[in-house]
């Protein structure tokens, strides 16, 4: 109450403090580096990770692309060439006059070198950069190549597809939140008691979204994903908390004449109602926190920190908004469209033996369809990116033209006599899928010596370390082909230097499936111990944690089992993010109406009339609270032409709807049929049955 009385005595301060804080934040937001590359997540110890930095600390090479030339000449292309090459940050660009240039006749250059650059109509040309692949340099390098390249030139490579997803995430976030808001401002108007309270919400949720993305500038970047979404999904999480300062401030104005007294009260209920709800959607986002696939962490602690100021701006900022705009508040209040429902819970209550059946039903197809789902999530970042993109379109012409769907690298030890080195290329070009590989040793083949060979021409592919290899393979990244055949090169590799790394996009593809294959079970198991525990503490009871959780999870397993059963493919981020979003932001439905059952049980209601009384009272919040988080995340889903953030919106959207269903219909059916159990497993219940024990013994008698 103290609290409470503070923030209405101080509600001017609060108000002018939290705009004060709005200039640093949209300094912080600006000044926060966003990064689009997703293998910068990868675990440091990894080989490829080291063989990356390896790449950049001994051969001053960090990104690579390869650029695909149409209908030029010889003579146009070689211009092109040094051109690109006077571009900053590019290091060293490779193509077949690289070797022609040195007064060898060009006879006695490999056949399958002059093939590996020309085809028909189309030549190609390997370009690195001493810059990393998603560093700002080499994406302004990667617009300026395009640039000078014109139409007849396409440029592959993951530094043009994180160009390319910068650009469209720049154009289309800001949609994302016109759309978030306009959707979440209909929902309201329909779903609430005032016209105006809408516009007083998001002027107080915004202004904590902008205080926790300006925040963000201390962790130093953060991913696009996570740039994104968290505003969308801030907006549709901490919604609930102003709803029900919103409700409790109108009850307690009928109890309280004077609106200060009306509001200190409110906000104490306030805090005692969303700490419990906010606990378990903070630990659904904590528990991202625990992947070794860093892009969790980053943001989990992102939306943990969004959901925290949310309570923060729902128990400060918004009461002071809403004292000080009273009069209009209260002159725009209209009945809200919600009917009364005590007569369909009266309904859900009797035939809960059906709902009851229909959750047994449920639980083996949907965990089918959710674990197969799980297993037919796709890695390729250029899958979530339009077809007619520049980087697709490149990939498209590089398969088509030269039947290249990806390129890896080598780093072999510059101790391995050339012979050993020799023999291990002809292992190599043996493997299933592999075009050609390209090396100091295959390029000058057996008749020329390295030595004769000039130190600008030695130095691009070999140092005083390593040498680097480039390999060429038909199979596209992320699929089970490019996987079997870098197990096999890695083997051939390490049987003749065992110190040698194959890295590049293919490879670090595979770490990050084996990564995040582990890291799924670790964030679930994490997730749902985190919030048993909650709710356990919450509702002061050891079996209710099991039935809210069962109730959530299936919930879950059927959202993310129908992709398998519509034939769709998500991006592999997805599921783990959704199943513990879903369940900390949705499981909080289930413990309102918990929380009321409970209560009237204590209060010497029969199960029948407890379970109806909580369903009657909680389905107006659950349906307020579903249709949020819809409306927030719909839109984008619909709007937006990234896979992975329309993916991943449309997931927490139906999951919304889901969740709510499965509250309303399968949960009091639970709560009839557990009632024994509960009331003997939960504080403050256990002489219930006590009770009923007795009044069945006097009947008998």
């Amino acid at each position: 109450m103290k609290f409470g009385k503070a923030v209405v005595k101080f509600r001017l301060p609060i108000l002018i403090l939290t705009l004060i804080l709005m200039i640093p934040s949209i300094l912080g937001y600006i000044g926060t580096r966003v990064n689009y590359d997703m293998l910068d997540y990868l675990p440091e110890n990894m080989e490829t990770v080291i063989g990356q930095k390896e790449l950049m600390n001994d051969f001053g090479k960090g990104a690579f692309s390869l650029i695909i030339a149409e209908n030029m000449s010889n003579k146009d292309v070689a211009a092109l060439k040094e051109k690109i090459s006077k571009v900053e940050h590019v290091d060293t660009v490779i193509w077949y006059d690289s070797i022609a240039d040195l007064s060898i006749p060009m006879e006695m250059l490999p056949d399958e070198l002059y093939s590996a650059f020309n085809k028909e109509n189309a030549t190609l040309m390997a370009v690195f950069f001493d810059s990393s692949t998603s560093a700002d340099v080499t994406i302004e390098a990667i617009r300026e190549i395009r640039s000078i390249c014109g139409k007849q030139c396409f440029v592959s490579g993951l530094s043009a597809l994180v160009t390319d997803l910068k650009d469209l995430c720049e154009r289309e976030e800001p949609i994302y939140v016109t759309l978030a808001v306009i959707l979440a401002c209909i929902a309201m108007f329909l779903l609430l008691d005032s016209w105006f309270i809408p516009f007083v919400f998001l002027a107080s949720i915004g202004m904590m979204i902008m205080l926790n993305m300006g925040s963000n500038f201390f962790l130093g970047e953060i991913s696009y994903i996570t740039k994104a979404i968290s505003a969308v999904l801030q907006l549709a999480v901490t919604m609930d908390y102003s709803i029900f300062l919103w409700h409790s401030y109108n009850e307690q104005l009928m109890t309280y004449a004077d609106k200060e007294e009306a509001m200190a009260v409110a906000i104490k209920e306030t805090l005692a109602s969303v700490i419990g709800s906010s606990a378990t959607t903070i630990a659904g986002f904590i528990a991202l926190c625990f992947m070794s696939f860093t892009m969790g962490r980053d943001m989990g602690i992102v939306m943990a920190k969004g959901v925290l100021l949310g309570v923060i701006g729902s128990t400060t900022v918004l009461p002071a908004l809403i004292l000080i705009l009273d009069k209009p508040l209260q002159k725009t209040k209209h009945r809200s469209l919600i009917p009364n429902m005590e007569k369909p819970a009266k309904g859900i209550v009797k035939a809960f033996p059906v709902f009851l059946t229909i959750f047994a039903i449920l639980i083996a197809p949907s965990y089918y369809g959710y674990h197969k789902t799980n297993s037919e999530v796709y890695y390729d970042m250029g899958e979530c990116l339009p077809k007619d993109i520049e980087y697709v379109i490149a990939n498209s012409k590089l398969r088509e033209n030269f039947d290249i769907a990806s390129t890896h690298m080598l780093l072999v030890d510059t101790a391995v006599p050339s012979k050993d080195v020799r023999s291990m290329i002809k292992e190599m070009k043996k493997v299933d899928g592999v075009k050609y590989v390209l090396s100091l040793e295959s390029v000058i083949g057996s008749r020329v010596p390295e030595e004769i060979l000039p130190e600008s021409v030695t130095s691009i592919l070999k140092s005083d370390k390593w040498r680097l290899m480039l390999i060429s393979s038909e199979y596209k990244v992320a699929s089970d082909n490019v996987n079997h055949q870098i197990d096999r090169l890695n083997r051939i590799l390490k049987k003749y230097d065992k110190n040698g790394m194959l890295i590049g996009e293919a490879p670090c593809m595979k770490d990050m499936i084996e990564t995040t294959d582990h890291d799924f079970k670790v964030v679930n198991t994490v997730s749902i111990l985190a919030i048993f525990v909650i709710i356990a503490l919450v509702l002061r009871s050891i079996s209710l944690p099991f039935i809210l959780i069962a109730v959530i999870e299936l919930a879950i397993f059927i959202n993310l089992g129908l992709p398998h059963y519509f034939g769709q493919s998500l991006p592999f981020i997805a599921p783990i993010c959704i199943s513990t979003i879903q369940l900390g932001a949705t499981v909080d439905y289930a413990i309102l109406m918990t929380t009321r059952y409970k209560s009237e049980r204590m209060a010497g209601n029969d199960k029948l009339t407890s379970v109806q009384i909580a369903l009657t009272t909680s389905i107006p919040s659950i349906i307020v609270s579903g249709m949020e988080l819809f409306a927030a995340t719909f839109g984008v889903a619909l709007y937006s032409d990234i896979d992975i953030i329309s993916s991943m919106c449309m997931l927490m959207a139906r999951g919304a709807i889901i969740s709510s269903l499965m509250v309303i219909f399968v949960l009091p059916a639970l709560l009839l049929f557990c009632d024994r159990v509960i009331c003997k497993t939960t504080a403050g219940m256990t002489q219930i049955n006590n009770r009923l024990d007795w009044r069945l013994s006097i009947n008998e008698k």
